[in-house]
């Protein structure tokens, strides 16, 4: 049967741009279909805007920090309009990209939002096109509980669009968004409490990493209300009325939901074609190669809920061009994934956890240091990094890496290539540092620490 085009991709976010524009390179006849703005959730409403603001927070520290280094600052004065017509003309800009991305490949874009009416056949605004496959990289969106008062709520989406600043906000969540938005609305002068229902940030991180970021927040001011559920929430002549499940009650000019994100997964007819889904979450089931229960009918991406990071999306859209088009048989990797939190400060992870490799390894060593960065010697400011290394004692192979403290992520960034390539421990103790910098306590680490076994003795 002849097709009108040879992948069809739903979703114009990073992933599906990457995949579409890869097919299109090798000669595939592509369309690509976006209900919404081209660009997806990283350009438009995550990655790119939030660490803009994420810049304009961190002036603030930079301004209290000059005074120890001889600079003389008038007080500052913010204008959060300024800053959010300044990101709105950005991410506008890279629209623009995105879409000239798109046709100097010579991948069609047709806007309108589609519906698969069988295996090879898709509905965009009453036409049916048909493809030999099918790409859905559709994204996620943020889910609230149903909680009386709810609809009162804003999400990250709408915090990046808001008016004016708040002058408190509450933010129910302790994953990467809310320490994120935590960050920034803190430094840009409002008052803040993040409302959590366990005992620490950052579920899934390393423990000593979540324990050092509460406390480095704490210090900043930043309430922080753990084992705290809210019941419901009522407005006020100016804000809300937080009421917790334990009777206690807040109040906020604004209050942020940041409990999880769900595939966009509904209302699309995936059910319907035999495409298998999470029961509860929406997701699509795939295997290593991208592919759903249709054979021809792929996902990536924030659709799929496993590695909901941008390029891990790019990285499975390439991946499956290349299989499909290219003759050339590739599934992306994701056995070492390194990751960032833009908090303040920020956070930089590749590999196991320690708790994880406990689990996964007979034995292994943990190297940790603490130390106050240099910048902060003279700037008085009493904030200290941390790093630490995981390593399998049979095999002297480097595990995991976690650093929270100034250029956390650009360091891991580089330390997930070691990795990647298998490093062991004694490769990183040959390799020369560069001094003065943070990262060459990464190489110059010789102290394990002691065994939880050997410690509790003591």
């Amino acid at each position: 049967m002849e097709y009108d085009f040879d992948l069809f991709t739903i979703g114009a976010g990073s992933g599906g741009v990457a995949a579409s524009r890869r097919a299109a390179s090798h000669g595939a006849r592509v369309a690509i279909c976006e209900a919404g703005r081209v660009g997806g959730t990283c350009v438009l409403r995550g990655c790119v805007p939030k660490k803009l603001l994420v810049y304009a927070a961190h002036f603030a520290d930079d301004v209290e920090d000059a005074a120890g280094y001889g600079w003389h600052v008038a007080p500052p004065a913010h204008s959060w309009p300024e800053l959010i017509a300044a990101k709105n003309q950005e991410t506008s800009r890279l629209e623009g990209v995105y879409r000239k991305m798109l046709a100097d490949a010579g991948a069609r874009l047709i806007e309108g939002r589609a519906k698969l009416l069988d295996a090879h056949t898709i509905e965009v605004g009453g036409q049916r096109l048909t493809a030999a496959h099918i790409l859905l990289a559709i994204g996620g969106h943020p889910v609230t509980p149903k909680i009386p008062g709810v609809e009162h709520v804003i999400s990250s989406n709408e915090a990046l669009d808001l008016p004016t600043l708040p002058r408190n906000i509450v933010i129910v969540g302790g994953g990467y968004i809310a320490v994120e938005f935590a960050g920034i609305f803190h430094g840009l002068g409002a008052a803040v409490q993040m409302v959590i229902r366990g005992e620490e940030l950052l579920n899934g991180f390393d423990d000593d990493v979540r324990v050092h970021l509460a406390q480095a927040m704490r210090a900043r001011g930043i309430v922080i209300h753990t084992r705290t559920e809210i019941a419901a929430i009522e407005p006020e002549r100016e804000g809300f009325n937080l009421t917790t499940k334990a009777g206690g009650e807040l109040s906020a000019d604004v209050v942020m939901y940041a409990t999880g994100r769900l595939p966009n997964t509904t209302g699309m007819g995936l059910a319907e074609i035999g495409v298998a889904l999470h029961p509860e979450t929406g997701a699509i089931r795939v295997d290593e190669w991208s592919r759903s229960s249709v054979p021809n009918v792929y996902a990536i991406g924030d659709a799929t809920d496993m590695l909901n990071l941008t390029p891990t999306a790019i990285a499975e859209g390439r991946a499956l061009a290349e299989t499909l088009f290219n003759d050339n048989p590739t599934s992306a990797r994701l056995d070492v994934v390194p990751t960032a939190v833009f908090s303040n400060p920020t956070i930089g992870a590749v590999g196991l956890t320690e708790r994880e490799a406990r689990a996964q390894f007979a034995a292994i060593d943990v190297y940790r240091t603490l130390f106050r960065p240099l910048k902060n010697t003279l700037s008085g400011r009493d904030e200290k990094t941390l790093m630490k290394l995981i390593v399998d004692r049979a095999s002297d192979r480097v595990l995991g890496a976690h650093m929270i403290g100034p250029d956390a992520p650009e360091i891991i960034g580089g330390l997930a290539v070691a990795l990647t390539c298998g490093a062991t421990k004694k490769q990183f103790d040959r390799t020369i540092g560069i001094h003065p910098t943070a990262s060459e306590e990464f190489v110059t680490l010789r102290t394990k620490l002691p065994d939880p076994k050997a410690k509790a003795a003591e």
